[in-house]
């Protein structure tokens, strides 16, 4: 197996991202070429643009890799690189130069599903904290929320081996909470991405102020076949909901004049931050972000803590760049106490996408021969477990 050494390429949205990775749990690289300056006048991440920038920055992001781990491209035991879910055209960038790679150097090739991957950036880390004395003793099963701009995910996780199964026992049925974050943070004139302008100026208003609510999810009555002894349907998610209730609330009480000029004053800030738009928001308006920050996580926290004890989990996981949440990690963290859970989260570093965390990925399927095919492609809409 050689040196173990495996190049992670990550390229699903809006980060260029390339890493190496020793045997899964040494971090050597990890540099990201960030895209935020590109789509934020947007709002929002534009594919076709967040393809150009791939194509502009996976060259660099490889080089400047390997560069920093001090090898060569020769010194590698495989290429892997994230096969899906995300953006078509984004992941074809990173799989078409991983292919290419990986032939040329004659290098056995890993596709890494992008979810998983976001799983590995936590083991990953437990393994260093280790130091090099292989997998932490994390007890397992463990669940994993997956929650990020694209992805609202719950999985119970169990190793057989060297190999990781998934069960997939929660999703969101709309919207990820990600995505709630970053539009009701343009929708209320803040910038992006803006999970971060969200937990930021939440801090400085009231969580009680609007009553936010989550309804019950229940089964349509003409998908009883679907539905019928599905342990996961206690566990589904729906942000598309709280979303509308902060437009109303918006409409309702006249806030859109001053949501305008908040708008256009940050626009006229270079590199404009939630510091900036605090001066510019009033009682109301921070205390309607405080309150849709704390329903989002409260129907997170209630329902991942729900699946552990439903099935079993003998420890938490949360990933994603939601992870990042400061109040998420606190009333997780809380919460997890309560219930003798243990739990852990991912760095900031790594909470977002990466390609260590591509590279942890790879590590136990290099290890059972799990390679891809000569005719890998993108999978935009690409699912893990069953």
């Amino acid at each position: 197996m050689g040196t173990g050494l495996i190049l992670g390429i990550e390229s699903s949205c809006d980060e260029t991202a390339a890493a190496v990775v020793r045997r899964g749990s040494e971090t050597l690289s990890n540099v990201v070429a960030s895209q935020i300056a590109t789509h934020a006048p947007y709002g929002g991440v534009v594919p076709e643009l967040a393809s150009r920038e791939h194509l502009r920055n996976i060259v660099p992001v490889v080089r400047t890799a390997l560069a920093e781990a001090d090898i060569s491209f020769h010194d590698l035991d495989a290429i892997a690189v994230t096969e899906g879910p995300g953006l078509a055209g984004a992941l074809l960038v990173g799989i078409t130069y991983a292919k290419s790679l990986a032939f040329a150097l004659n290098k056995p090739l890993i596709a890494v599903n992008h979810l998983e991957g976001h799983i590995h950036a936590v083991l990953l880390e437990q393994a260093e904290l280790s130091a090099g004395s292989g997998w932490p003793s994390l007890r397992l099963p463990a669940l994993a929320l997956v929650v990020s701009g694209g992805h609202t995910h719950l999985y119970l996780c169990r190793r057989h081996g060297e190999s990781w199964h998934y069960k997939n026992v929660g999703r969101t049925l709309d919207d990820a909470a990600g995505e709630a974050f970053d539009k009701v943070a343009k929708l209320l004139g803040l910038g992006y991405p803006g999970g971060p302008w969200i937990d930021a100026l939440a801090a400085h208003g009231d969580p009680k102020a609007v009553p936010f609510s989550f309804s019950q999810i229940k089964p349509k009555a003409h998908r009883k076949d679907v539905w019928h002894d599905d342990p996961a349907r206690k566990f589904l998610f729906s942000f598309s909901g709280i979303k509308t209730a902060v437009l109303r609330y918006v409409q309702t009480h006249d806030m859109a004049a001053s949501i305008e000029a908040r708008r256009r004053s940050l626009a006229q800030i270079p590199e404009a931050g939630p510091t900036d738009a605090l001066l510019l928001c009033d009682g109301e308006t921070l205390g309607l972000i405080a309150s849709f920050q704390r329903a989002v996580v409260d129907d997170l926290r209630r329902k991942t803590f729900q699946a552990a004890e439903a099935f079993d989990a003998a420890s938490v996981l949360i990933s994603g760049g939601v992870a990042a949440n400061r109040e998420l990690r606190v009333r997780f963290t809380a919460q997890a106490a309560e219930r003798g859970l243990p739990i852990v989260f991912p760095s900031l570093a790594l909470s977002t996408d990466n390609a260590a965390m591509v590279a942890a990925a790879a590590w136990p399927k290099l290890l059972e021969g799990e390679f891809a095919p000569a005719g890998l492609s993108a999978e935009p809409s690409l699912t893990l477990g069953r």
